[in-house]
């Protein structure tokens, strides 16, 4: 049977968004800016930036997988 999609249902989906938001920005922001400041202490630049953001890339996928996968699991 449908139901109808109601406030919860839309606060849960702005919820979930916001989520996802911040499970990408913040260890993007968090390394790219590590990166920055080893590449300049180091003089190694682009490299660290480059390889700091992969791996916050990476990072970030594997935390929207878990977000989603346990929101699949939960219905």
């Amino acid at each position: 049977m449908d139901r109808e999609i109601g406030k919860d249902d839309s606060f849960s989906a702005w919820s979930f968004a916001w989520e996802l938001g911040y499970s990408i920005a913040v260890p993007l922001a968090a390394l790219a800016f590590a990166g920055r400041f080893l590449d300049k202490k180091l003089g190694t630049s682009p490299f660290l930036l480059l390889a700091c953001i992969l791996v916050s890339i990476a990072i970030s996928a594997y935390i929207v997988y878990k977000k989603t996968t346990d929101i699949m699991n939960r219905k």
